[in-house]
């Protein structure tokens, strides 16, 4: 899918589930655009948006859009109850984006409580939903609730972007498989078995993969401290919850690229490509061929996403 979902004519059909979509996080900076497109999606018949503060304000502004899905906004602790029951699918933008000079480990000093918080809710309200989560960082914020799927969504939507510009080819027929973690020098896009497939030099590729390694410091960076990549992540967000929700409904074929637990390496959590179905995961699947680059790279990315990981892990045994 390489465009945000629209409201079609089968928005009323009876023969499309009804699905209810939760937005924890819904009145911040990804959490308002997501809320929108969501809004936007067919596949939705409820959205619940959910926050500390001014969630109803941001549900009536999104109410007023003419597509299928009911809107709700719940605030605080107290009504997460009535956000999640019911649930097919919650995704978590909650917390705080990373500001210039702030290192990923003041971010999840930061984030992780909160994570904690809202998993917990989402285990005793809708243990059965599918949660999609993009509070970072990401490569710890999934070890902390374990079954979640973490989205890296946006790297392959820069890896589409990135490629297009340099193969100079059709940025809708662009597929590029990206892998690893969601941080700096975890995140591994496999040009490689990108397509349509365009000779690029080992040069192109280096340049490409250090751009999608700092491309969330390159929007941080722009916007001068007052804010992350947003509107960016809000469309990558919605690009896999609809992915999600095709799964769900039983669409053959869905793959998607997702952070998750994962045998692929011996890492207990990886991001590579996945399978989505009636149960949420139907498979992980493998790396396939990589070049010697990525090889290179792909040892190169392991200690730091494993240091990442187990800050999650240990957060959640002392917890």
């Amino acid at each position: 899918l390489d465009r945000p979902p629209e409201s079609t004519s089968y928005a009323d059909d009876e023969s499309v589930p009804a699905r209810k979509f939760a937005v924890l996080g819904a009145a911040g900076g990804i959490g308002q655009p997501l809320a929108l497109l969501m809004k936007l999606n067919p596949l939705v018949s409820q959205l619940a948006l959910s926050d500390i503060a001014n969630t109803p304000g941001v549900a009536a502004d999104v109410s007023h859009v003419n597509s299928r899905a009911e809107v709700a906004g719940y605030v605080g602790e107290e009504q997460l109850e009535k956000a999640l029951e019911g649930c097919d699918l919650v995704i978590i933008p909650a917390g705080v984006p990373r500001k210039p000079g702030m290192s990923r480990d003041d971010l999840f000093n930061i984030n992780a409580g909160i994570v904690k918080g809202l998993c917990s809710a989402i285990a005793k309200y809708c243990p059965t939903a599918l949660v999609n989560m993009i509070s970072n960082p990401v490569n710890s914020t999934v070890a902390i609730a374990a079954e979640l799927f973490g989205v890296t969504t946006l790297d392959v939507v820069r890896a589409k972007n990135f490629y297009t510009e340099k193969a100079k080819t059709n940025v809708g027929d662009v597929n590029v498989p990206v892998v690893g973690g969601h941080a700096g020098i975890t995140i591994l896009p496999l040009f490689s078995q990108a397509t349509p497939k365009a000779n690029l030099s080992e040069g192109d590729i280096k340049v490409l993969t250090k751009r999608m390694q700092d491309g969330d410091t390159e929007v941080v960076e722009a916007k001068a401290g007052k804010g992350s990549a947003t509107l960016s992540m809000a469309y990558a967000g919605a690009i896999f919850a609809d992915a999600c929700l095709k799964g769900l409904n039983g669409v053959p074929h869905v793959v998607e690229c997702s952070f998750m637990q994962s045998t692929v390496t011996e890492l207990p959590f990886f991001a590579s490509k996945v399978r989505l179905r009636k149960n949420g995961v139907d498979e992980v699947l493998g790396l396939s061929s990589l070049s010697e680059y990525e090889k290179n790279g792909l040892e190169s990315l392991k200690p730091e996403l494993k240091a990442s990981i187990h800050k999650g892990i240990n957060f959640a045994n002392q917890s």
